[in-house]
């Protein structure tokens, strides 16, 4: 198993760049059920930043690119559980996907809340905004 970085993601997904998109393309192609690659949740994090942010794409493409990538058999996707419900839920709207994946860690790892300073993110179940106590 190979890891790959968003950088390789981008490239393959984009294809704007040509001698890189057609380095990654080759390398993501050669890739098997029997050899996959690994994307972890970092990287899906950040795939999502730089499609949303220096790409411009809307939610739309960016969630069906990463149901792409859960459905590819040769890659393992890291937390896929996880990324499959941040997805959805990005897709549908409201708070963004790091905030969809942070309340879902913090689910998987067990704990009863997420506490954040986030008003949209607070309303991710999971998560709650940490108000400044009242009285003394």
């Amino acid at each position: 198993m190979i890891g790959l970085d968003t950088n390789v993601l981008v490239r393959f997904l984009v294809q704007d760049d040509r001698a890189q998109a057609a380095l990654a393309t080759a390398r993501i192609g050669a890739l098997t059920e029997a050899d996959p690659g690994f994307v972890s949740r970092e990287v899906q994090v950040e795939l999502v930043w730089v499609l949303e942010r220096a790409y411009g794409l809307p939610r739309a493409e960016v969630a069906r690119a990463l149901e792409g990538l859960l459905e590819a058999q040769e890659l393992v996707v890291e937390a896929s559980d996880r990324t499959a419900i941040a997805a959805d839920r990005y897709h549908k709207g409201g708070p963004g996907f790091a905030d969809q994946m942070v309340a879902l860690a913090g689910q998987g790892a067990g704990c009863t809340t997420t506490l954040t300073f986030d008003r949209k993110a607070a309303r991710i179940p999971g998560m709650r905004a940490l108000e400044a106590e009242t009285g003394h």
